[in-house]
């Protein structure tokens, strides 16, 4: 249900849902996002669900930081919470739908893209691929309808049409048989496509052409959508309350800022901007390096910080970039506390093996990791503390997810977890967050919005160094 507040000013908004994946939906959203950009529309981007890469292309075309809304790691009020807060004074903001609008893990549909329609009264633009049919289409758009939660679809947009032809006879079945307005249609092939590779699309941080690609997706989109429906869609939406954010303890006055590194670059660029503007509110001053151009680590921190991207894709210039990993392993020896996060955790490694290859990284992990053709944990992973750090606690539950094609192939005695598995992968399908020495690294991506701990947890990670208990 919407909750209406006249205090509260109305944030145009809409969604872009489609009835099954790899429909056009996130082509579309760039388009969308980049063409009213150009005309002055502030355009506040969204992606519904954990990913990464989406996020990188809407950010870009819209000029403005991508959100990720996912019930399973935000929980509902983080969800609602965190778009209140992120599109207010929007122009419009565009949420960008994951998988098919019905689809999701509950069987009564409480975490799909209707159910977020519905809870941020989202009127949503339904992305149609009408590949090979044409009258045909009508019973699937009719069907979405009908369907609980399909009274939020406002309008249709027929993607991958092959003629004028087809179009007409698409149109002319949709006016006799759909109430709702076709917004355009996009001819099949027309632009530029963004290649896919085995976590997903290329992320726009590894293009160096990312600019013209998104140029030739706007051009596509400002001649086959009518960008002025779309938007009087949008502002039909009623207001929207925001409930109260959950928020973590704000830093004393009395704690010194701290300087953490944090790898950015091609190989790793998987950060939700939530986490690190949480951690700059704990005191953090994050320094941007790279561990594929820096030939050092920044001057003057006091800690790292190693996210997730595509160590593999680099691996041979990443072990050609010896003296920033020998500062690294000389650092860790020193006890600087090391956070790392999926590629993060690669890189610490002592090699990585894909195929033949081996290449040798920094050595601070005992542990060696090898990349395989197939995801060895892909989806949502539940975790629970062991009680080895302060955050969660021991036996505490926490929601986040995992997507890597890499497992753990030498482990060394000595290490130790910081939690247990009771869904998902992880590390070996038992335990996630590897303890060693002062580095804590894991395969687990947790979002700041539905867990306000972590980022006051890493702080103090970082300032007092990871103070792990015995038992």
């Amino acid at each position: 249900m919407v909750l209406t507040d006249d205090t509260h000013s109305v944030i145009p908004r809409i969604m872009i849902g489609a009835p099954r994946k790899s429909s056009g939906k996130t082509t579309l959203s760039i388009g969308i996002a980049s063409a009213l950009a150009r005309r002055g529309i502030d355009v506040r981007p969204f992606k519904k669900g954990p990913d990464f890469i989406d996020p990188s292309w809407l950010a870009r075309a819209a000029g403005r930081e991508c959100r990720n809304l996912d019930y399973f790691i935000m929980g509902r009020h983080g969800v609602i919470s965190s778009f209140c807060h992120h599109a207010r004074g929007a122009g419009l903001a565009l949420i960008e739908g994951n998988h098919g609008f019905f689809d999701g893990q509950d069987p009564e549909g409480n975490d799909c893209g209707a159910a977020m329609a519905t809870d941020l009264g989202a009127p949503v633009v339904l992305v149609v691929d009408c590949q090979g049919a044409t009258r045909g289409m009508v019973p699937v758009v009719l069907g979405h309808l009908a369907f609980k939660g399909g009274e939020t679809i406002r309008g249709i947009i027929l993607n991958h049409v092959a003629s004028a032809r087809q179009e007409q006879r698409l149109r002319e079945a949709m006016q006799r048989h759909v109430p709702v307005p076709v917004l355009g249609a996009v001819t099949r092939g027309r632009g530029a496509g963004i290649k896919e590779r085995h976590l997903g699309l290329h992320p726009a941080m590894e293009q160096q052409d990312w600019a013209q690609k998104i140029d030739a997706i706007t051009s596509m989109v400002a001649d086959s959508v009518d960008l002025d429906a779309l938007l009087a869609l949008g502002r039909q939406a009623l207001p929207l309350k925001s409930p109260d954010p959950v928020s973590a303890t704000l830093v004393s006055r009395n704690e010194p800022r701290i300087k953490v590194g944090y790898a950015m670059d091609q190989a790793f660029h998987f950060y939700y901007p939530d986490n690190l503007e949480a951690l700059a509110e704990q005191g953090v001053d994050l320094v941007r390096f790279s561990l594929l151009e820096d030939d050092h680590l920044p001057s003057g921190i006091q800690g790292l910080y190693i996210g997730g991207g595509f160590p593999e894709m680099f691996m041979n210039r990443l072990e050609g970039n010896v003296g920033l990993m020998q500062d690294m392993a000389r650092a860790a020896a020193d006890g600087m506390p090391i956070y790392a996060e999926c590629g993060g955790l690669m890189v610490l490694a002592e090699r990585i093996h894909w195929g033949d290859r081996i290449a040798r990284m920094a050595g601070v992990l005992p542990v060696e990791v090898a990349m395989n053709s197939r995801p060895q944990g892909h989806g949502y992973l539940a975790l629970e503390g062991t009680g080895l750090t302060s955050w969660p606690g021991a036996g505490v539950r926490v929601h986040c997810h995992e997507f890597h094609y890499s497992r753990i192939i030498a482990n060394h005695p000595d290490v130790r977890f910081a939690f247990r598995v009771t869904r998902g992968t992880g590390v070996d399908g038992r335990h996630d967050g590897l303890i060693y020495r002062n580095c804590l690294a894991g395969y687990a991506h947790f979002h700041a919005a539905g867990h306000p701990g972590w980022a006051e947890f890493l702080a103090r990670f970082w300032r007092q160094g990871l103070a792990c208990r015995e038992g």
